[in-house]
């Protein structure tokens, strides 16, 4: 079972910068298609970025694109977010999750990791 562990958040000013880690337990992360999501308070948790396995791809949502970049080396097991610019509307709750290539669902999550970003 792979365990996946959030770092890297905090409380920062709008315009500023952060980079989220997630950390996984096992070396089969290097053939998991790896997202993160975000979930504001009162609201769903919603996609923000994802990463295939080999780096080959990624995604975003539309209100991040430009300022947050999704990246992993398999060497350490680890998937980055780095988030720029940031707004006060970027506050929530920041997942990892990890699925195997080839399935929709997500298999593993993280548990969170907090982000507040002061006007």
């Amino acid at each position: 079972q792979v365990q996946l562990v959030e770092s890297g958040g905090g409380v920062v000013q709008a315009g500023g910068s952060l980079r989220l880690s997630c950390a996984a337990s096992e070396r089969t992360f290097s053939n998991l298609d790896m997202s993160w999501f975000r979930q504001a308070p009162g609201k769903e948790r919603k996609f923000v970025a994802a990463i295939t396995w080999s780096s080959s791809n990624t995604d975003y949502e539309d209100s991040v694109k430009g300022r947050f970049t999704i990246s992993r080396d398999n060497g350490k097991n680890t998937v980055y977010l780095q988030m720029n610019s940031l707004k006060p509307e970027d506050t929530a709750v920041y997942y990892c999750a990890g699925r195997r290539r080839g399935y929709v669902e997500y298999r593993y999550w993280g548990q969170g990791t907090q982000v507040t970003i002061s006007a």
